[in-house]
């Protein structure tokens, strides 16, 4: 039993190790969907309600990407991995 427990505290605090990893593959999801994004505008056939939910999303995948940005820059300024 003391090992599990030595061996969740460790995964724990080694968690937020391997946080930036998934950002690196979260960027290139978002760039992807951007792309077909940007490939549907151009098309221009479809409906207004779809597009406007396309672009909803877009706005919100830019949104999360920004604060990523933010937070691992606020992260590397104060020395924190």
């Amino acid at each position: 039993m003391l090992k599990a427990i030595i061996a969740a505290v460790s995964l724990g605090l080694a968690a937020p190790a391997f946080a930036n990893r998934g950002d690196t593959a979260k960027d290139i999801n978002d760039a992807a969907k951007d792309v077909k994004d940007d490939a549907k505008d151009k098309l221009g056939t479809d409906s207004g309600v779809t597009k406007a939910k396309r672009h909803a999303n877009r706005e919100a995948r830019h949104a999360k990407r920004k604060a990523r940005h933010t937070r691992n820059n606020v992260k590397r300024d104060l020395g924190i991995k």
